[in-house]
């Protein structure tokens, strides 16, 4: 059950975004930093209003779907469609651009923390072009549970069974069958999760240090690092030196041709070709 080890670390690095708003991007710093179907991992975390209250003001997408997780702070979604959406404190949104959206999201603060993660999901092809659909989910609706040793993990998407308990999150039905778990560790605690065959994994590790795998292969995570999963099976984690925060994701890869331009991730460079058009004609959704 413990079969997966940690086969790559890809540290994150500083950048910015929108119209200025600082944060650390792992996944997708690079072409070569994808783990199909999962494109891009950002983490925002700034106690100084400076770094992030521009925002993102509008800006479009197609292709993919985002998923915005918050820790602390609050911001507005709004689209050209007249979607609006609140995202709270331990809330989240899930958000299917398909064929196209232009969308802006903004820090409804002036002051205090903000902080939280992006991730951008790849389609298949056959469902870039479907129309735009949201899932705002307010945080009592993300399902939390005790672990035995005292700590915590809360599931965004998918399903765990735990106790004899099958928990389920508030995101269902996604092709790539993605797993969502924000887990938080206890000093010396551990957590064990079956991870479903052939699905790509990784950790990212926001607070504290992680150590990935079984005894010989077991690793250690840097913070502020998403650790890429080998091998098969169930996963085994471990805080190491004091407690640890990280997230657990999962899905299954589509092994499909990939081009990004921006905003626009397709299968071929006349779509994005054609993305690029819809967008300046205000063909877009």
């Amino acid at each position: 059950m413990s079969g997966r080890r940690l086969q790559q670390i890809i540290p994150s690095v500083a950048t910015s975004d929108g119209a200025g708003v600082s944060l650390r991007r792992s996944l997708g710093h690079s072409p070569g930093t994808r783990v199909d179907p999962f494109l891009m991992l950002d983490e925002f975390f700034s106690d100084d209003p400076n770094d992030y209250i521009a925002g993102f003001p509008p800006h479009p997408h197609r292709g993919f779907e985002t998923v915005t997780y918050m820790l602390d702070g609050h911001m507005l979604h709004e689209d050209h469609l007249g979607n609006r959406g609140d995202l709270l404190p331990g809330g989240a949104q899930w958000m299917t651009a398909g064929r196209g959206i232009i969308h802006s999201e903004m820090p409804q603060q002036e002051s205090g923390r903000m902080r939280g993660f992006q991730l951008w999901i790849n389609l298949p092809a056959a469902e870039k072009m479907k129309p735009a659909s949201y899932c705002d989910i307010r945080p009592e609706q993300i399902p939390q549970s005790t672990l035995a040793d005292g700590g915590t993990v809360r599931v965004l998407a998918g399903a765990i069974e735990l106790d004899g308990r099958k928990i389920a999150g508030p995101v269902q039905g996604v092709s790539t069958e993605p797993l969502y778990l924000d887990v938080r560790l206890a000093a010396g605690g551990s957590f064990v999760q079956p991870l479903a065959p052939g699905h790509n994994a990784l950790v990212y590790a926001y607070e504290g240090r992680v150590a990935i795998g079984a005894e010989p292969e077991r690793r250690t995570l840097p913070v502020q690092s998403a650790g890429v999963l080998g091998g098969d099976g169930g996963v085994e984690l471990h805080a190491v030196g004091g407690p640890a925060c990280f997230l657990l994701l999962a899905a299954r890869p589509l092994h499909e041709p990939l081009v990004q331009y921006g905003p626009f991730v397709m299968n071929t460079r006349e779509e994005i070709e054609q993305a690029i058009d819809d967008y300046r004609q205000n063909r877009l959704a």
